[in-house]
């Protein structure tokens, strides 16, 4: 078997805590706008974006890829296809509280940002799905497009009597360059930040370690565990999950995933 060279570096750099995952992540503020322009990831079959399926709602784990949509062997689905297999009431809740929920991830360019080059932007159904009917609109078209794209409006505001803020996305009228400097432009094009770099799927047997524990009781109440609440479909929905650190919504539970 051929070594892996991506993989060595990506171990070395941990090694020497030479990790920028922290650094490239980007959150829009509540209270605030921002004038942003997307990238599409390389190689990534034709998609704009990466999907990723974590599961959060297991006691004392702070976020946890799911092995199943790399094809690989996943103990916490096979939990929940037997759970769904028993048909009672309980099980089937029990199971539905397993599924994996999805987060979405895109480069960006924040303008006022540029010297931080290229960030990550995380997000949930909702702005996805506003993103992708954007691109299929025929007045915007392909908006990541370093020459005929255009930039994006992202404005997160929290409405008087709502509990969460909300993220609103907005094109720009007219399209522009990624960059007048076309240098500058295949500078960003070119250090996209690599997601395999960032999360790291955990072996089977860890998974199944960490589901029994769970099923057996042992780390119901973990003292200064972090957990991510219950969340609908919503991009930010409070935590409800209790004991551990509690998060104001589902964004800054993935933020402090890449601490």
């Amino acid at each position: 078997m051929a070594l892996d060279f991506d993989a060595i570096k990506r171990k070395l750099d941990k090694l020497s805590g030479n990790t920028t995952s922290r650094n490239v992540m980007w959150k829009p503020e509540e209270g605030q706008e921002y004038k942003v322009r997307l990238l599409s990831f390389p190689s990534n079959d034709g998609q704009p974006f990466k999907e990723l399926l974590f599961y959060y709602n297991i006691p004392g784990q702070r976020g946890l890829l799911a092995p199943s949509q790399f094809g690989k062997r996943d103990p916490v689905q096979e939990l929940i296809t037997k759970l769904r297999d028993e048909g009672t009431k309980e099980s089937y809740e029990m199971a539905k509280k397993l599924y994996p929920k999805m987060r979405v991830y895109a480069a960006v360019v924040v303008r006022g940002e540029e010297d931080k080059g290229v960030q990550l932007w995380s997000f949930g159904k909702l702005v996805y799905q506003k993103l992708l009917g954007i691109m299929l609109d025929e007045d915007y078209g392909d908006i990541t497009d370093p020459k005929t794209g255009r930039d994006i409006k992202v404005i997160c505001s929290k409405p008087p009597g709502q509990q969460w803020a909300k993220t609103e996305i907005l094109p720009r009228g007219r399209a522009t360059k990624l960059s007048d400097d076309t240098n500058q432009a295949k500078e960003w094009m070119s250090n996209i930040p690599d997601i395999k770099g960032i999360f790291q799927t955990k072996s089977y047997d860890e998974l199944s370690k960490i589901v029994n524990d769970w099923l057996n009781g042992d780390n119901e109440d973990d003292e200064g565990t972090e957990k991510f609440g219950s969340t609908s479909d919503d991009d930010d929905t409070p935590s409800s999950g209790g004991g551990g650190k509690s998060y104001n919504d589902l964004d800054d539970a993935f933020a402090d995933l890449m601490s």
